[in-house]
């Protein structure tokens, strides 16, 4: 709920009497005891009135009192009173949680005019464990522990930091804005892929709905999404949803409007196209792209690999080595200086081979194993692995005879079928 809302103030207490002159008449002489070094005689006038205003209900008089036993101990530079006092202040019975909440975003700004880091945490953790369990202090919890956890990260302490976040659940925040709340999200997000916890890293994405990412003001949130996105599934091996998190990159304004950006995103974007396993989504989405992005007419070889992909023809590896390797072994997709781009390359062997047998599966009925050998530049016994493979995925029908040499891909028919094609054909001829 709103902290705006009328609504969220139903439970505070109805004012009973208004403190607001005693207050103005106390404030003057407070704060000539705190300039006169008297802290403990300036808190114990504010203490008075405090129980006062608390007691009658008093909202904006308890609040500013609160604030000011905060400003007291903070211009004082007496951290350890400032921590009792907020805490003392907090659990006393009746207290207001507006006021609460104002004296916990006064004492948040201290925190950066904290001497020394351990004074720092020590302070943030007070805070921290003032705000526990309480809605009306949420917010002010949430960016607390932000703070905690931005200490734990300088010093190298990931797991301490990405599990400190994660006992955070911002996506039930009611009074959190949506913006900061996706930025929290994707905070947690980018400590686990450091922590490499990839399982908690899927299950928090969810919490994110992209279509937040058609609101304007949100690209930067949209890139960051997707850049750990892909980290993601780059690690997962999902090349097709690699592809699919580039596309929502390139689709994005910024990148599309700048020619110094979209030709690699493009580029990443068709090479893990090419790299996932065959289907029909991935089918669909390759024609799609030749088709209706012309931008890819500028990127040649981007272009022409898709083409070959694509077109029911053969494709030697050996010449899309020759053709392609020189340039897209110097990407990150395909990088020879890294086992990952090394793998990727290897995989996109088999994307070629695959695409070779799809091609053979359609122009032949039966071929000798020795030809499908020559055909697919494989030794007899790989040729046979990538044949049961497709036969497998279902792309392919093909029944091999071993002791024969032989592999025989037409279907066969029952008698049924027989029939319907010898009465099509008759028709078709009477026809003629």
């Amino acid at each position: 709920m709103d902290k705006n809302d009328p609504d969220y103030h139903m439970n505070e207490p109805k004012m009973e009497k208004d403190y607001s002159e005693s207050l103005a008449a106390l404030l003057p002489e407070v704060e000539q005891l705190a300039s006169g070094g008297q802290i403990p005689q300036a808190l114990e006038k504010l203490h008075a009135l405090e129980k006062k205003t608390r007691s009658a209900g008093d909202l904006a008089s308890t609040s500013q009192l609160l604030v000011r036993i905060v400003s007291v101990c903070g211009d004082s530079r007496s951290w350890a009173l400032l921590e009792q006092e907020v805490a003392a202040m907090a659990k006393k019975h009746g207290q207001l949680k507006q006021a609460i909440a104002r004296m916990v975003q006064s004492a948040m700004e201290y925190v950066d005019k904290t001497p020394d880091e351990q004074t720092r945490v020590e302070l943030i953790e007070a805070l921290r464990t003032v705000t526990e369990g309480k809605i009306h202090v949420e917010v002010e919890r949430a960016r607390l522990t932000r703070m905690r956890v931005a200490i734990y990260e300088q010093k190298g302490q990931i797991k301490e930091a990405c599990d400190t976040l994660q006992e955070v659940q911002v996506e039930t925040y009611g009074s959190m804005d949506k913006r900061e709340k996706t930025d929290f999200i994707l905070e947690q997000m980018r400590l686990c892929l450091a922590k490499r916890d990839y399982i908690r890293l899927a299950i928090i994405s969810h919490k994110i709905n992209p279509k937040y990412f058609q609101t304007d003001g949100t690209e930067d949130l949209k890139l960051r999404f997707y850049e750990l996105m892909i980290q993601y599934d780059l690690h997962e091996e999902n090349y097709l949803e690699v592809c699919r998190h580039y596309k929502q990159v390139y689709e994005t304004k910024g990148i599309k409007d700048d020619t110094a950006k979209w030709p690699a995103v493009l580029q990443n974007m068709v090479l893990y196209l090419v790299l996932s396993p065959y289907g029909n989504e991935q089918s669909d989405l390759l024609h799609r792209v030749q088709k209706e992005d012309h931008n890819l007419e500028k990127l040649e070889l981007c272009a022409q690999l898709a083409k070959g992909f694509t077109t029911m023809e053969l494709t030697r590896w050996p010449a899309v080595e020759s053709i392609y390797g020189g340039e897209f072994r110097k990407t990150d997709v395909f990088s020879a200086q890294t086992e990952d781009g090394n793998k990727r390359w290897m995989a996109l062997r088999d994307r070629v081979i695959e695409h070779n047998i799809r091609v053979i599966a359609k122009y032949y009925t039966r071929a000798s194993t020795l030809r499908l050998s020559e055909l697919l530049d494989l030794p007899s016994d790989d040729v046979e692995r990538f044949l049961s493979k497709a036969v497998v995925d279902g792309t392919i029908y093909a029944r091999v005879d071993r002791p024969a040499g032989v592999v025989n891909f037409a279907k066969p028919s029952d008698s049924e079928e027989q029939l319907n094609g010898w009465a099509s054909d008759v028709s078709k001829l009477l026809g003629l």
